[in-house]
């Protein structure tokens, strides 16, 4: 057996990634696995460490991180046809819920990169004026998108507190959007509303599943349109969101498609918590395009 190389982001998870790292590197070495690790903390580093690590040729990828540290690097990964695994140390660890891996055991996650089966699994595509970003779990466009921006612009307060004033924020400021969607070779499709939500996963937010359904390897994105909503209604469809409950109330459509464009007068777009794109997205899913290790008694991806 050749060598497994530990890709972390020691940031991850605020600083949670540095022990969840010494934790996956102490069961590997225990396990007698011959291990080679870089740690990028930015994510231009990380990615650079990554193609390293990669050029090296080992026989799986175990990542150490949250969805971001993946997505950054995901077309350098899918590349190179590497498995990886994925030890989950970032506050959302979305793909790993979607795909049942361990979230709090770091032995058991890592141990998949030893025993775990591969599975191929379909990655999200978003194409815009500016260039092309990949990611593995929900592009986010409209209000939900804006509140992340509005998060990512403040400066104080920190931690939960600054999420819950810019939601507060962009509530004072709610105005529906004049989006435009169509999906595969449809007619385009006048679809004014509060927020488009594309997945390739269920969930998103740590464990948000607006797109519930949604599974990461049937080649096809879920997506779903919330119509106009007032501020009070909004803030009480957030509960039914979370109980995954949405898809039967009349505001909300619900499609499958394996490409979508969506377009809006300021439209924002967000995946795996990074902003892809403004105005135009066409957003397309790359099938079985990603190798993951994974517990076949765990995985329920394929379960609808």
């Amino acid at each position: 057996m050749g060598h497994i190389a530990v890709l972390s982001n020691p940031l991850s998870g605020k600083g949670r990634g540095q022990r969840v790292t010494e934790e996956a590197l102490d069961h590997l070495r225990q396990r007698g696995a011959d291990v080679r690790v870089y740690a990028g903390g930015s994510p231009a580093e990380t990615r650079r460490l990554a193609m390293l690590a990669l050029d090296a040729a080992p026989d799986g990828l175990v990542l150490v991180g949250g969805d971001g540290t993946l997505s950054g690097i995901l077309d350098v990964v899918c590349a190179a046809g590497v498995p990886v695994t994925v030890v989950p140390a970032g506050t959302g660890n979305d793909l790993a819920r979607a795909l049942g891996l361990p979230r709090t055991d770091v032995a058991a996650a890592v141990e998949l990169a030893l025993t775990g089966l591969p599975r191929p699994i379909d990655i999200g595509e978003v194409r815009t004026s500016t260039g092309t970003s990949l990611f593995l779990t929900v592009a986010a466009l409209g209000f939900d998108a804006r509140v992340s921006d509005r998060t990512n612009r403040l400066r104080w307060p920190s931690g939960a507190l600054r999420y819950y004033l810019a939601l507060l924020i962009e509530l004072v400021r709610l105005r529906p959007l004049d989006f435009t969607i169509r999906a595969d070779d449809g007619p385009v499709i006048p679809a004014r509303g509060t927020l488009v939500a594309v997945g390739n996963t269920a969930s998103y937010g740590g464990g948000m599943p607006v797109c519930v359904g949604a599974v990461p390897d049937d080649g096809t994105l879920d997506v779903v349109a919330v119509g106009p909503l007032g501020r009070l209604r909004l803030v009480r469809l957030f509960p039914v969101l979370l109980r995954g409950t949405h898809l039967a109330r009349p505001e909300v459509h619900h499609l499958r498609a394996r490409t979508v464009t969506v377009a809006a007068p300021g439209l924002v777009a967000y995946a795996d918590g990074e902003r892809v794109g403004e105005e135009t997205c066409t957003i397309s899913v790359r099938a079985a395009a990603l190798t993951v290790m994974t517990d076949a008694e765990r995985g329920d991806a394929h379960v609808r």
